[in-house]
């Protein structure tokens, strides 16, 4: 952001003294439009500035009130005299107007902490945080028993947040818990990962008039703007975006095509008793749009296997050899590999991948095929190609990569802290492989260090997905859109949109066996909006 604002600076169209004016704007924007009833007449309001133009957007937040007729305290935390140009001159049009309460642990106790107000603005940090806080920033929770009841505003993230990470920096509790987080021209990578959505309660971004912004919703009305600069050049690898519907165009199919068009599935079953895992996989691989979806399933499983299924073809396959026949078949085009196989059997076949003398198909690999190699991952990623997508959850993720896992885990001490993108894009160097990182903030990585986030957090979040055999039907999902000829990396980024529109669509409730069934109705209403 910093880049980003000081390129449209120098291109002469802005000054920061704009940037800043928007953005204590679009604020109180914001918050109208999240609070409607305080938009409706003049309240209480405190707002704690920092010693960096964080604060100084805070300023503006305070002049604006005070102008809505509010009556307004600020505090400052810092000094004066070492505050950025731009957050001086704002602290002083806000010195015409009101004074400035010096922010200490005294002024904490005895004026903030047990203040009554209607809003609460936090401007102290934003973005450029980089160190613990030493102020109690847990306290300023609403307390009942003080007669509290405000709304808690951060301004770009909550005090106390690396907005890089999501991570708390001081590796304690100590961070600012929002009702409403406003960032600007684009959310942050800590908005989405670890104890950001938590933290932030709700983000909006409010455009500031910087290109690729979004449009500004009508209400306080901020210096009139046009989009002006533009994103300087960001090198490859350190780009991470965050996806939403425009991936479904992939999934889009054409008339004029017959089943192999459209690839053809193996999906690997285990032994009698633990064919369901392999069979949610198939479903979901068929459901997303693979012509043809196989399960090679033991002998010991073949009955339990075609009692269950239809239009799922079924092979026998017993064993590493028996896998090498199969994929003679070159229409096969994908593979499934680790739900329910067992550990002994998923390295066995596993270890077939490049041993068989047949070109490496693209493959899933999941659950059994991830731990099997628990005692030495580094046997595993040799059988691995970059057509590959493993799919770990924590557990198994700390398994494949304890020392990745191990930097992940600690504390966060200073900023910008190690983030979830870090790990899984080093994860996916050091596998020569997509890597699927599961959680509600999912982060996908290719080998080139190119990643993506698929968020379930805010108005996307959809806490039954943690059921039993979700996972299975996700490895299913992108193992279908590999068949149809996706890259690893987009078949993984669209296969983790898709499982959670798919729990959205169904509702709470959810078993893993309702997912696949809820793709149709997703598909009909991003690409048939207007069919009924």
């Amino acid at each position: 952001m910093r880049a980003i604002e000081q390129a449209a600076i120098e291109s002469g169209a802005v000054t920061g003294l704009d940037l800043m004016e928007r953005a204590g704007c679009g604020v109180v924007e914001a918050v109208f439009e999240e609070w409607p009833e305080l938009r409706a007449t003049s309240h209480r309001a405190v707002v704690l500035c920092g010693p960096g133009n964080n604060g100084g957007d805070g300023f503006v937040v305070a002049r604006v009130l005070k102008e809505w007729g509010w009556e307004v305290e600020v505090f400052l935390y810092g000094d004066a005299e070492t505050l950025p140009p731009d957050a001086r001159v704002n602290y002083e049009r806000w010195r015409g107007m009101g004074e400035v309460a010096l922010l200490s642990r005294e002024t904490w106790e005895g004026r903030v902490y047990r203040g009554v107000y209607d809003l609460l603005v936090d401007a102290l940090f934003g973005t450029g945080l980089r160190r613990a806080i030493d102020l109690p920033l847990v306290t300023l929770a609403p307390n009942e028993e003080l007669g509290q009841s405000y709304k808690i505003v951060s301004i770009d993230v909550p005090s106390g947040l690396c907005s890089d990470s999501g991570c708390e920096l001081g590796g304690g509790t100590n961070q600012i818990l929002a009702g409403l987080t406003v960032s600007f021209h684009s959310e942050k990578v800590g908005h989405r990962l670890q104890n950001g959505p938590a933290a932030c309660g709700r983000t909006l971004v409010a455009d500031i008039g910087l290109e690729g912004s979004p449009r500004p919703r009508v209400g306080v009305k901020p210096p009139p703007m046009g989009a002006v600069g533009g994103c300087p050049a960001v090198p490859p690898g350190k780009t991470v975006n965050l996806i939403d519907e425009s991936i479904v165009q992939r999934v889009k199919k054409s008339n004029d095509t017959h089943k192999y068009t459209h690839g053809h599935a193996l999906i690997l079953s285990g032994s009698m008793g633990r064919s369901g895992a392999a069979r949610l996989a198939a479903r979901g691989a068929l459901r997303v749009g693979a012509g043809v979806v196989t399960v090679a399933a033991p002998g010991s499983a073949m009955m339990e296997c075609a009692t269950q299924l239809t239009a799922i073809m079924l092979r026998k396959c017993d064993d590493a050899d028996g896998l090498a026949a199969l994929l003679e078949d070159d229409r096969i085009n994908a593979l499934c590999l680790g739900p329910g196989l067992g550990l002994d059997r998923a390295r066995a076949l596993v270890e077939t991948l490049d041993s068989s003398g047949i070109d490496p198909r693209p493959t899933v690999l999941d659950a059994d095929a991830l731990t099997a190699f628990a005692d030495n991952p580094e046997a595993f990623f040799a059988h691995l190609h970059p057509q590959c997508v493993l799919t770990p959850h924590a557990g198994e993720f700390g398994r494949l990569f304890p020392d990745i896992a191990e930097k992940l885990e600690a504390p966060a001490t200073k900023g910008p802290a190690y983030s979830k993108v870090d790990a899984t894009r080093e994860a996916a160097k050091r596998a020569g492989c997509t890597v699927l990182f599961k959680g509600p903030d999912t982060v996908i990585a290719d080998e080139k260090g190119h990643a993506a986030i698929n968020s379930a957090a805010y108005d996307r979040a959809a806490p039954w997905l943690a059921t039993a055999g979700s996972g299975d039907v996700l490895a299913g999902i992108i193992t279908g859109l590999l068949a149809r000829g996706g890259g690893a990396k987009q078949a993984a980024e669209t296969g983790a949109w898709l499982h959670v529109e798919a729990a959205l669509e169904f509702g709470p409730g959810l078993i893993a066996e309702d997912l696949p069934e809820a793709l149709p109705a997703v598909f009909r209403r991003l690409l048939q909006p207007d069919r009924r």
